[in-house]
């Protein structure tokens, strides 16, 4: 028996367009996230659970309309947040992000990953499937967290809108990362949200 979750990023919405720090999907991100529907229809949830912005609320509602047997829920352990600040081991080239993020909100991303992890990292009995609709920053962590890779490394973890990433775990194993930002299920135009590649 397996414990799965299921990790989605949120669909693209409306805040490069309007300057908005949240916001409803845009067009682009409503397809997205019908695609996601699609994806993830024939799978029989356990439980839906999303971050509480409206982006996320909108994408697990996408979903919902094709699943009628799912009722997905808010959770406050899966706002965006910036999980760590930076560590003597974080590259410098990472420090300009950091400079309009204050201690408060460094402290209070580090905490609730923290019971994010005692939340859902938790093996359940009997075999259940569980889908997160979060955040960039948010997924990266838990991906981390399975690998025990450095806390820096979230930030070198990247997911595009709608993006499928799925770990695991085996009773008596540890967590495993079965895929990783898997966009199978979106046409290249619907693909956004990853940061441009940096030239070589």
């Amino acid at each position: 028996m397996t414990h799965y979750i299921y990790l989605v990023r949120h669909g693209e919405h409306q805040d490069a367009e309007y300057g908005l720090v949240d916001g409803p999907l845009s067009p682009r991100g409503r397809r997205q996230a019908a695609a996601l529907a699609d994806r993830l229809s024939g799978l029989a949830f356990d439980a839906v659970w999303h971050s509480p912005l409206e982006r996320a609320s909108q994408t697990a509602r996408a979903v919902a309309e094709r699943m009628p047997s799912v009722s997905p829920q808010p959770s406050a352990l899966l706002f965006d947040c910036v999980p760590t600040g930076m560590t003597d081991d974080t590259p410098p080239a990472f420090e300009p992000f950091f400079g309009s993020i204050t201690e408060a909100e460094i402290d209070a991303g580090r905490a609730q990953m923290a019971d994010a992890v005692s939340e859902y990292l938790v093996r359940k009995n009997g075999e259940v499937h569980e889908l997160l609709i979060t955040h960039n920053f948010v997924i990266a962590w838990f991906v981390r967290e399975v690998l025990q890779a450095p806390d820096w490394r979230w930030m070198t973890l990247n997911q595009a809108h709608c993006g499928l990433t799925v770990i695991a775990q085996k009773q008596g194993r540890p967590w495993t990362l079965l895929s990783h930002n898997d966009l199978t299920h979106l046409p290249k135009e619907l693909q956004t949200g990853l940061p441009d590649p940096q030239p070589v």
